[in-house]
């Protein structure tokens, strides 16, 4: 794991902790003795593709470093219900801090790695890759992007600092789409930058714009339907890369996919996800 990635996680940690614990569990203080250790499964109880097993290692030995998790079943299985994913053995009282947010950041992870490798199943036999997008929780995109990758899709940008994607209202803004990319070479020299370049166009005429002026890395095709997109694709012929993006359901994917586009990216891969059920139920045999 880089530690860039693990820094943001323990800052995530000690924040989600501090926001739901505040001057402390009171309910486990006051029920539970202070040296009491138990053990407690991960049970699914709903269909799907696990993430965020390494996540919960890592919540646990936050709130107690001698912790232990005997893993089952790693990020990436397929799950059902009844499978039981690990089992961890804690201090009693972290335990029960920890469960919370142990399963609140697992639900969501499975859920979006669960639609990902759907979606990615779809187009499996096509040489496209679905990307997801910046329609994400706010201060949680790193999680969600870990479980799209973890579903078997690929992340786009992480944020509007490592790549350029002049969209209409920025094109609208700086009058056109050569003027939009004259400026954005401009910015890029100045500042010593190399970013790819992404130019969103609404129709063909603003596609005719973008591939006369080129100097770009990428044309996103915004909320085209199935036959423009085949001709828009025609007309790139391979000089640039090229994305369909606005509108995509799973049930479009395939013939999408058939248009000859790179990529697909699709927003409802994280904003409209539903999680997956699990538990964390203390084992009193």
């Amino acid at each position: 794991m880089p530690a860039t990635l693990t820094q943001q996680i323990d800052k995530f940690i000690t924040a989600a902790l501090a926001e739901d614990v505040g001057s402390g569990d009171h309910t486990s203080l006051a029920s539970i003795p202070p040296a009491a250790r138990h053990k407690a499964r991960l049970l699914v109880k709903d269909t799907g593709v696990l993430a965020g097993i390494e996540l919960a290692k890592r919540i646990f030995t936050h709130v107690d470093p001698t912790s232990n998790v005997e893993v089952y079943l790693n990020d990436g299985a397929h799950i059902k219900k009844g499978d039981v994913a690990f089992i961890v053995t804690c201090n009693s009282q972290a335990l029960l801090k920890a469960e919370r947010l142990v399963l609140n950041t697992m639900q969501r992870m499975s859920g979006i790695a669960t639609m990902r490798r759907q979606y990615a199943q779809e187009v499996s036999d096509f040489p496209i890759q679905i990307l997801d997008t910046r329609k994400t929780t706010p201060l949680i995109r790193f999680l969600e992007k870990w479980a799209v990758r973890i579903g078997g899709c690929t992340n786009y940008r992480d944020g509007l600092y490592d790549w350029i994607m002049l969209k209409d209202n920025h094109i609208d803004a700086c009058g056109g789409i050569a003027s939009a990319i004259d400026k954005v070479h401009q910015y890029l020299s100045d500042h010593n930058l190399n970013l790819g370049i992404t130019v969103e166009v609404r129709n063909l005429e603003e596609l005719n714009a973008v591939l006369a002026k080129g100097g770009i890395t990428r044309i996103m095709l915004d909320n085209f339907d199935t036959p423009t997109m085949r001709t828009a694709v025609e007309k790139v012929d391979n000089r640039f890369e090229v994305e369909a993006s606005g509108g995509i359901t799973r049930e479009r994917l395939r013939e999408i996919a058939q248009t000859g586009v790179n990529y697909i990216s699709v927003g409802a891969l994280t904003h409209s996800v539903r999680s997956l059920d699990l538990s964390l139920k203390v084992i009193t045999e």
